[in-house]
């Protein structure tokens, strides 16, 4: 298979090994598995296109966008991000579309005794260290200090936050237990049910919804199209189940 991961330094350093044939596709962290699926499948149908996929928090692949970095697709955890991409005029936005919706979820390495049964408990004098997105640039960190902020929590919990680059890292953090909680998607925490196990689903003020665009300037703008539709196409969209994204 000719699906391969683009690695984010040899983005951000200029230097990849993308070739003009190669549809690149920028696409939040928490859609790794349900991508790499998608990615296959779409070439399976497209044996002359190669997906190239690169993975990472949604504002650092739209740093790399506006900083020139080869992309066709960029799909955003959040709408902040696609808002952002939009005003920066790094996506066509006629092109902008909702594909799948995801959840809030509190987790805890699945060994715990800790009585961790909702945002509240965190505050307990026992829990030291809880994980989550960084906000300033990470969807699932929004979603988690807007949820806490609503709850009167954010405070209380943010003295005790471990940053996380991506939602990816929060998780991991709790998989090792080198955390006592940590705030991922559904998506994420389904992925390491032997590891983590959710405590309790945490209601966001807004939505969880995921957009995709054809990013602007586009060398292939047909073929970037073609693939934004396949995601959003009842194959697509029934991969995407497979790994538990909902419908918008």
């Amino acid at each position: 298979m000719r699906l391969r991961p683009l690695v984010a330094l040899l983005l951000l350093t200029g230097v990849s090994t993308v070739s003009a044939a190669d549809l690149v596709v920028s696409a939040a962290s928490s859609l790794t598995d349900a991508f790499q699926a998608v990615g296959k499948a779409y070439e399976a149908k497209h044996p002359d296109t190669h997906v190239v996929l690169n993975f990472a928090a949604s504002d650092v692949l739209l740093r790399q966008i506006t900083s020139g970095a080869p992309a066709d697709v960029f799909a955003s955890a959040d709408q902040a991000a696609m808002d952002k991409a939009a005003a920066a005029k790094a996506i066509d936005p006629a092109t902008r579309k909702d594909f799948a919706s995801n959840r809030l979820v509190l987790v805890v390495p699945h060994d715990s005794k800790a009585a961790i049964r909702g945002p509240a408990d965190l505050k307990a004098d026992g829990v030291k260290r809880v994980a989550y997105g960084d906000p300033a640039s990470v969807p699932v960190g929004r979603y988690t200090k807007a949820a806490l902020e609503q709850q009167g929590l954010w405070d209380a919990v943010s003295a005790k936050g471990v940053l996380a680059q991506n939602v990816r890292q929060s998780l991991d953090y709790v998989a090792r237990g080198e955390v006592d909680a940590g705030f991922v998607f559904a998506t994420d925490a389904a992925i390491m049910k032997d590891k983590v196990k959710v405590a309790a689903t945490v209601p966001t003020p807004k939505p969880i919804t995921y957009p995709i665009a054809v990013v602007a300037g586009s060398k292939q703008p047909a073929d970037a199209a073609g693939f934004e539709a396949f995601v959003q196409s009842a194959e697509g969209r029934s991969i995407l189940a497979g790994f538990g994204f909902e419908a918008p």
